[in-house]
């Protein structure tokens, strides 16, 4: 069979076809400031017949200070697949931080990622973008970065762009008015459609969270940005409320012909369901996490703050993390109106046993949960970013959401280390259970306790990879 070019041909095809898993590329940020060392990327071995199992097998140091390394993504993906010329060797690594971006060689030793290239912060700065965030592939042969802010640190939600052919920043991709925010963002090119989301302005958030921050409409978005894809121009804005304040992971269905998809709401722990009717737009909130009522905390009431959702490729099942109340949620969005709680896991969080906060009022639970512990260690933190096997079967999380914000809300991880742990799946009737014998420990390493943050595979992934309904390769 003739060569296709990269990634898969549609999502179905990945779930059926595509390889277990056996290596993990996870981002980890370096929380002592003091120390020489940097933020890295991480190879694990999850190989369940290899000799080094559960374990990191190589460290990729960025040899820069400060960087804060926090989402990665592909110089090519599946929107790339009928590219036969096109070939899925390189992983993006923007730095929140520092305002670089890290081309990565993951193809020439997939077990010893080396960097290929760095873009330097002035790079960015030229086009007035910083805080670099989510990186997709486009099938014009172009890598899309979403950025956060302008060079002063304001609110600013632009899109650098970098040629992969010559490996330079050409320039941005919006024409007319910027979108007052940025974050992350995912595009339909059959439905002429790109939506963005927001985070804030990058100078406030950066400082950590103040709970006074969010109200401010001013340094704290609460919008849906929705682009034109053929005219690169910002179309509507959709603001979602109070109820919708900082939303941040932003997926569409996995088949391209489903004009529809999720959006995970932070700080109210909402998830809003966004699809196409009658030509126009629309947006409903279809999952409410209800608030926990509560003492020793800042306010009487303890929200969820959803940090992160991801789809199963056949669309069927939402995951989503609670990193306040600790747990991490299955969704059946067989209907993506009427999603239905099918499974949840607590991996931690503010509200176990031993915490100083007493719950006074739950909606959910009957009693708070236990902290957990995995091969006689304690599991510190909570569970934050998520990435599911492209069969569906698994689902690997991590700890660490965003340094300033960990070591305010979670300082024990900052001590004893993040960590990776394994959820299996039940794919066909719903639910979760957590693997008892794996457990990626971030607390010891010869760097010192890190934190893990984003999970990637060598060949896509369930967040990373986005399908096309027509072939555009332009490559």
């Amino acid at each position: 069979m003739a060569p296709t070019g990269p990634g898969y041909a549609t999502p179905l095809d990945a779930m059926k076809n595509g390889p277990r898993e056996e290596l993990l590329y996870v981002i980890c940020v370096q929380p002592d400031l003091t120390s020489s060392k940097t933020d890295l990327l991480a190879t694990v071995d999850i190989n369940p017949k290899s000799p080094t199992y559960c374990k990191i097998i190589h460290y990729m140091h960025t040899g820069n200070k400060n960087d804060e390394l926090h989402h990665t993504g592909w110089n090519v993906c599946s929107s790339c697949h009928g590219c036969t010329s096109a070939v899925r060797d390189k992983l993006i690594m923007p730095a929140l931080g520092s305002d670089r971006v890290y081309m990565v060689d993951v193809g020439t030793n997939p077990k010893a990622p080396s960097i290929y290239k760095v873009f330097e912060p002035s790079e960015m700065h030229a086009l007035n973008c910083s805080t670099p965030h989510t990186s997709h592939c486009l099938a014009n042969g172009d890598i899309m970065i979403s950025t956060m802010g302008d060079v002063n640190g304001n609110g600013k939600g632009d899109f650098v762009l970098i040629d992969s052919k010559t490996m330079k920043m050409k320039g941005t991709w919006t024409k007319g008015p910027i979108a007052k925010f940025g974050y992350d963002f995912w595009y339909q090119p059959h439905f002429d459609i790109m939506i963005s989301t927001e985070w804030g302005a990058p100078k406030v958030f950066k400082k950590g969270f103040q709970p006074s921050d969010p109200s401010d409409t001013t340094i704290y978005g609460r919008s849906l940005n929705f682009f034109s894809w053929k005219e690169q121009k910002l179309i509507q804005s959709w603001n979602l409320g109070d109820d919708g304040i900082a939303p941040l992971e932003i997926r569409f269905l996995h088949d391209p012909l489903q004009p529809q998809g999720f959006v995970g709401c932070a700080l109210n722990a909402n998830v809003y369901r966004f699809y196409l009717s009658n030509g126009k737009w629309n947006v409903d909130k279809v999952i409410d996490v209800k608030p926990k009522k509560v003492t020793g905390w800042v306010g009487d009431y303890l929200q969820g703050m959803i940090t992160d959702i991801i789809l199963s490729l056949d669309d069927k099942y939402l995951y989503l993390s609670n990193w306040f109340h600790g747990d991490v949620r299955q969704y059946d969005v067989s209907d993506p109106a009427n999603p239905k709680l099918t499974g949840q896991v607590f991996l931690g969080g503010q509200i176990v046993k031993d915490s100083k906060i007493k719950v006074i009022e739950d909606p959910e639970l009957s009693e708070q949960p236990n902290p957990v512990y995995i091969k006689g260690k304690r599991l510190y933190g909570s569970p934050q970013m998520l990435q599911l096997s492209l069969d569906g079967k698994r689902l690997y999380v991590t700890s660490s959401i965003f340094s300033p914000w960990d070591k305010q809300f979670y300082p024990d991880i900052v001590k004893h280390g993040s960590f990776l742990v394994k959820l299996d799946i039940d794919h066909e009737n719903g639910g979760m259970k957590l693997d008892n014998d794996f457990l990626v420990d971030f607390g010891d390493t010869p760097d010192g306790p890190l934190l893990a943050h984003e999970v990637r595979y060598p060949g896509g992934d369930c967040s990373s990879d986005i399908w096309l309904a027509e072939t555009a390769c332009k490559k």
